[in-house]
């Protein structure tokens, strides 16, 4: 039973909406501003559960979110997807051009870069967290600085949306995944899909043959990443997303890959798409 979640960041954030959207029944929320400080609260049973960002759409996969995930042997339960959309919020009776700075998570800046090209007199600061930002506006009466972040916060915060939608791609979501200590409570009937990490030996053909045994065995791969492995530079761990109609299928190539691969671990077994 999850009574309890870490997030990065406070209320009003992306990973509070989340929180919000995926869970059956409402959930405790703990704010982290960091997460370094979200993995910690788990570690420490402070929480019963964590949501962290992985990937998005526009800027790609969040690596030091991995690499978290994989140093503390933790087990990703769930996978939600949240359409992010950015929006600059500042006080009351602003308008655009009195704003001097925009303070805001670097991915969201990434994000939003095209929009601030066309107002060239904003200082673009890189922070961390967008809700957190429109909470120290509010709490602070900031003029001249604005935020980047959800509805939410706006309203939460009682801020003026100057401008909605400022993304640069309008179809813009992230992926964020409900990590756990330990995953006892495997539903296998209600499994169809998994994430892995190995290292394939540095040598030709080595990973196209562990590929070809998820092929053989009906899974179907929708995502791979590669992370560096600090202690042996210029070789990298493999992180697998596969999705699959069974989970006997998964247990087959599970095996194998086991046999074939070095440092084979599976860090989730979960139900594939949104919930």
């Amino acid at each position: 039973m999850i009574n309890t979640v870490a997030i990065q960041g406070v209320l009003g954030s992306f990973h509070h909406i989340v929180s919000q959207q995926f869970f059956e029944k409402p959930v405790e929320v703990i704010e982290c501003l960091t997460f370094d400080q979200v993995v910690d609260s788990l570690i420490t049973r402070e929480c019963d559960a964590a949501i962290m960002a992985l990937e998005n759409s526009i800027a790609g996969s969040i690596i030091p979110n991995y690499a978290l995930i994989d140093k503390f042997g933790l087990h990703i339960v769930g996978e939600h997807y949240l359409d992010i959309q950015h929006n600059l919020l500042a006080l009351p009776g602003q308008n655009i051009k009195e704003i001097k700075e925009v303070y805001s998570h670097p991915m969201a800046l990434l994000q939003c870069k095209e929009f601030f090209k066309l107002h060239p007199h904003i200082k673009l600061v890189e922070d961390k967290d967008t809700a957190e930002v429109a909470q120290r506006i509010q709490k602070h009466q900031l003029k001249g600085v604005a935020a980047i972040a959800s509805v939410m916060a706006a309203e939460l915060f009682e801020l003026d949306i100057l401008a909605k939608s400022i993304q640069t791609i309008q179809h813009n979501e992230t992926r964020f995944v409900i990590v756990k200590r330990n995953n006892s409570e495997v539903d296998e009937a209600n499994i169809s899909k998994a994430s892995v990490k190995f290292e394939a030996d540095h040598k030709r053909g080595s990973l196209a043959a562990i590929l070809n045994v998820m092929s053989d065995c009906k899974l179907n791969l929708t995502k791979i990443q590669s992370l560096p492995i600090v202690e042996t530079p210029w070789k990298y761990a493999f992180f697998v997303d596969v999705t699959f109609d069974t989970y006997e299928d998964f247990k087959k190539a599970k095996s194998l890959m086991d046999i074939m691969a070095h440092n084979f671990k599976v860090l989730g077994e979960y139900k594939k798409g949104k919930v």
